[in-house]
């Protein structure tokens, strides 16, 4: 696990590394993002996710799939434990059927730019490249 500030990214699957470098050009920019991997959706890793959501005031979720993939368990993770009902905000990225990283908005330069406009820096996310 690379390890940040005030956000979090949990990349599940092979987007692990656009996450990866996601964090590498947001460093660039004095903005450290933690970057874990979630490795399996079930069962679903409680220690890491309630790491994570309690040490971050962002958590950004990175899937190829969407609907019934990895964000809904850690939904549901997340509202019976009541983390939900804190001040973290929660984002999720995710690919339609097919994989298309750039159409879709899911690369390393897509992910940093989201990072910048949640953190209210939406000028500097218009200039990453």
């Amino acid at each position: 696990m690379l390890e940040g500030c005030r956000v979090a990214v949990l990349g599940y699957n092979s987007i692990v590394q656009q996450c990866l470098q996601a964090a590498s050009m947001l460093k660039s920019r004095d903005i450290s993002v933690t970057v874990a991997d979630a490795k399996f959706c079930k069962p679903l890793d409680a220690d890491l996710n309630k790491q994570l959501a309690n040490e971050h005031e962002i958590l950004i979720t990175m899937e190829e799939g969407s609907i019934g993939g990895y964000l809904s368990h850690l939904l549901h993770y997340l509202s019976l434990t009541g983390i939900l009902d804190g001040p973290l905000e929660l984002r999720a990225m995710v690919l339609p059927h097919k994989i298309i990283f750039e159409e879709v908005w899911l690369s390393a330069i897509h992910i940093s730019a989201t990072i910048l406009s949640i953190l209210g820096r939406p000028k500097e996310a218009l200039q990453i490249k």
